[in-house]
């Protein structure tokens, strides 16, 4: 199922029955799900979290609208946030299996309902935004309720995409946009007597005055104490704890040291983890060294393919090409699974019916070796990248010498390792290819294909690990290279008869 998270931001947070009654709206709607509610009674503000289909998102949060609308009134509020309407914000994050594109139509659905059966002017912003000068949510309410409501009326720049040139007399306007996940972090600089102090601070970190790009930041006092306040909005370009080390020394050149920090709302687990492991300068970190990783794997049946695809294409090196080609290898394995599972139990091949229960359970445990592969490469090219990472002062070469070598030859042998199971997966493909079910032909083709294409990416691992061995090494290494091109060689011999197979096949149909 697509999911859509939403993150409505409203100007009530001292109020529990108003509180309970939004979060109640939007519990109560079929396909969506409250993850979290955080309210502030200095900010005057509530911030809900909530995951929904595609087709639920739009009806939940306009049921928090509709409560808001009827139970806020912004004339009499007062609180430190910057706010425009009683729901102030509507952004829509994108979840697995769901595009921007997508959260850009449910912000103007959303919007459009809003401003109809509402009453409630709506500006889109951020990826949403019809305008440049609306992608930047503080520009959209720069004034806030009680400044829009004149300049509304009177400045066109300050048209709203949907709804009158007026503001609800008692909710305002509202922004709903489509972004990319943001966390709201906050620290502080302790007595309220530093809020000159929190204020520079926001400013020498916010991206709009030349500070860090993808930070929104303003100082403000919150129960008696100087806040910078701020939205990350790219944890992966902009990590929080940069954002707090800068926030660190940025306030300790004013001679004010920070307190404690803390999180609005949810937060991904990666980006606490790379803080926590940047705190300690862990060396190698990743998220495989969790004992709840291997667990939720184990109990989910391994890594699911969209988050390791999503892993693979982030700017880290690992996993990378050897981790694919296991992958690719284990994806062989299965097909071949597959092809003798429709052979076993047909009359028409009752013939080879014990070959192929036998194929099949070949297959499960070379599938299962490879995808063990598939960290485990990843781990060995972490070993090289430390080996390398030893100092290099002349009282340590020798050992820091011997400790890539030995990397590196371990960097190899795990490819190697991958190359000789891709070539039992190509052996077993051609095999079914040949015996199995004529009508899975092409599919056992595919397998071999696969699995010959997971030998090559192995063996090319092996060879760019050996290149760089120093000349102690070069003799085991030219022993692995030699065998790595005879596992190629008959990788690639098993994939050009399960080929010949195919083609025989469809010649007959």
């Amino acid at each position: 199922m697509s999911l859509v998270e939403c993150v409505p931001n409203f100007s009530e947070g001292r109020d529990p029955g108003v509180i309970a009654a939004i979060r109640d709206a939007i519990a109560g709607t079929p396909g969506a799900h409250v993850l979290d509610v955080s309210s502030d009674p200095s900010h005057h503000r509530t911030v809900i979290t909530f995951v929904a289909s595609l087709q639920a998102a739009v009806p939940a949060a306009f049921a928090a609208m509709k409560v808001a609308q009827e139970r806020i009134d912004l004339t009499t509020h007062q609180g430190e946030h910057p706010r425009i309407g009683a729901t102030d914000v509507v952004p829509f994050i994108p979840l697995e299996g769901t595009t921007m594109e997508q959260c850009i139509a449910l912000a103007r659905e959303l919007g459009a309902r809003a401003a109809t059966e509402l009453g409630i002017p709506v500006y889109l912003y951020e990826r949403a935004a019809t305008s440049p000068s609306r992608e930047n949510l503080a520009d959209v309410r720069r004034g806030e309720f009680e400044g829009l409501r004149e300049d509304i009326r009177t400045n066109p720049a300050r048209t709203p995409d949907y709804g009158a040139q007026e503001l609800h007399p008692t909710a305002g306007a509202t922004a709903i946009g489509a972004r990319p996940f943001l966390v709201a972090y906050n620290v502080y600089l302790g007595d309220a007597k530093h809020l000159p102090v929190a204020k520079e601070v926001a400013k020498a970190i916010r991206g709009s005055s030349g500070g860090l790009r993808y930070v929104k930041g303003l100082g403000m006092e919150v129960d008696g104490q100087a806040q910078v306040s701020m939205n990350l909005v790219d944890t992966e370009k902009t990590p929080l704890h940069r954002v707090f080390e800068v926030v660190k020394a940025e306030a300790a050149a004013h001679g004010v040291t920070t307190t404690w920090s803390e999180i609005v709302g949810l937060v991904p687990e990666r980006v606490l983890l790379e803080a926590g492991a940047r705190h300690v300068q862990l060396r190698g970190f990743s998220k495989t060294m969790l004992l709840e990783t291997k667990v939720r794997d184990v109990m989910a049946g391994g890594e699911a393919v969209e988050r390791f695809m999503t892993r693979i294409a982030d700017a880290s090196p690992t996993p990378g090409g050897g981790s694919v080609a296991a992958h690719v290898g284990a994806l062989g394995a299965a097909l071949v699974q597959m092809v003798s599972a429709l052979t076993i139990g047909k009359k028409k091949y009752a013939s080879v019916d014990a070959q192929m229960q036998q194929v099949a359970a070949d297959a499960h445990a070379l599938r299962r070796q490879l995808s063990d592969l598939v960290q485990r490469d990843a781990d060995a090219y972490e070993r090289v990248r430390e080996a390398y990472a030893l100092t290099k002062d002349p009282l340590h070469a020798a050992a820091r010498t011997t400790a890539i070598r030995e990397a590196l030859l371990f960097a190899s042998r795990v490819p190697l390792e991958t190359a000789e199971l891709a070539v039992r997966v190509a052996a077993l493909a051609s095999l079914v290819a040949e015996q199995g079910n004529a009508n899975a032909v092409t599919d056992a083709c595919v397998a071999a294909l696969m699995a010959e294409a997971a030998c090559k990416g192995a063996v090319l691992n092996v060879r760019i690990n050996l290149v760089s061995l120093d000349a102690e090494g070069a003799p085991t290494g030219a022993v692995l290279a030699a065998e790595a091109f005879t596992l190629l060689a008959t990788a690639s011999t098993h994939a050009r008869a399960a080929e010949a197979a195919a083609e025989r096949a469809m010649g007959t149909l």
